[in-house]
């Protein structure tokens, strides 16, 4: 069983997240095969003063 798992800044709407599992569970199935409910996606939220990118959290750019 395949687990797709996303991390991205807070903000989106339930509406935007519900597009992108039903996007990546599409995607994932059209290309490798399988059946939607067999595809897990996680989406986890992490704020910008907990991710950082160049040695630089993304809440002090």
């Amino acid at each position: 069983m395949p687990m797709i798992s996303v991390a991205m800044f807070p903000g989106r709407t339930p509406a935007q997240k519900s597009a992108l599992v039903r996007e990546l569970t599409d995607a994932f199935v059209r290309t490798c095969g399988g059946k939607p409910e067999g595809v897990q996606v996680t989406l986890v939220e992490v704020g910008a003063d907990h991710w950082a990118a160049g040695g630089v959290l993304y809440s002090e750019r």
